[in-house]
């Protein structure tokens, strides 16, 4: 488990992440319902990079065309997948404002097969599925999700799907402690 191994780089502070991040952080933290959000405080130590990573992720969620509630089964389903304590931790916190209950947070755990998914909830989850175990989605499942989305979601969708897989292979690389830790 990542929580219990030591962070190859400690979060920065103000010297760290410089005065502009540093109050990206603060803000981001507050918003996150913590004193530090260590995802922030580590890859704000990037500069400007940081800054460009908050601008696109920001595109997808919570900017994106996707309704909140599905960017946010998507997420939660990503980082179930990758084992990923940090990202769960506050996507749930962020998927009950979006409307995920207790009830669909469990189905989540289960999977795109579990009983109570539309037909447009189980294609998303399955092509999720698919693309995080795979790398790829099949064309039964494309068409599948297609029956749902327009082409500019679908594009969205993968999208959102690689950038919180690659977050969660960021957060599990650098072995950023779960807030509060």
């Amino acid at each position: 488990m990542v929580s219990a191994l030591r962070p190859r780089i400690s979060p920065g502070r103000l010297r760290e992440l410089g005065p502009l991040n540093w109050v990206v952080w603060q803000v981001l933290s507050r918003a996150a319902g913590t004193d530090d959000a260590h995802l922030f405080s580590t890859l704000g130590r990037t500069k400007g990079l940081f800054r460009g990573w908050l601008h696109y992720s920001g595109k997808l969620m919570p900017g994106g065309r996707l309704p909140r509630h599905e960017s946010e089964l998507v997420i939660l389903r990503v980082a179930h997948l990758r084992d990923c304590d940090y990202e769960m931790d506050h996507h749930i916190r962020l998927g009950k404002r979006a409307g995920v209950t207790a009830e669909i947070l469990e189905r989540l755990r289960t999977g795109p097969d579990a009983p109570g998914w539309s037909a447009k909830h189980r294609a998303l989850l399955g092509a999720v599925d698919q693309l995080v175990r795979t790398r790829d989605v099949d064309d039964e499942r494309w068409a599948a999700l297609a029956e749902h989305y327009d082409e500019r979601s679908l594009i969205e969708i993968v999208l959102l799907v690689n950038q919180y897989e690659g977050l969660a292979s960021t957060i599990t690389a650098l072995r950023i402690q779960r807030d509060g830790v």
